[in-house]
């Protein structure tokens, strides 16, 4: 079991923002901004590629809440989802980061993207 089912299951604690029947907000551990929330389905979802239709459509409007509940809806956020080894995916579980609360910059994404410049 992955450790964002635990976290459905109670098995783990989290700083929980924002849950319904099928989703869940809560704080990433290691935060990358100022406001950074994992939103994630509570069914198991490997990543975004496999991901049914109706499931985002359901999504959506759960995010969208998340950034009103946090006062981000307004001064703009980042929403991020790593999808496979070579984007990053880390958990197999699909998950967004929703990062705001600061002006944030654009990362370089490889290491060779400063010789394309």
């Amino acid at each position: 079991m992955c450790i964002f089912c635990k976290i459905v299951n109670k098995e783990i604690p989290s700083n929980k923002v924002l849950e319904n029947d099928e989703f869940m907000a809560f704080h990433d551990l290691y935060p990358i901004a100022p406001i950074h929330i994992l939103i994630i389905p509570k069914k198991h979802i490997d990543n975004f590629q496999v991901t049914p239709s109706d499931i985002m459509a359901k999504m959506t409007p759960f995010i969208q809440e998340v950034a009103k509940t946090l006062g981000l809806d307004k001064s703009g956020y980042r929403l991020i989802t790593n999808n496979g080894e070579d984007g990053g995916q880390e958990i197999k579980h699909l998950h967004f980061h929703l990062v705001g609360g600061a002006k944030l910059k654009f990362p370089p994404l490889h290491e060779d993207s400063k010789k394309s410049i």
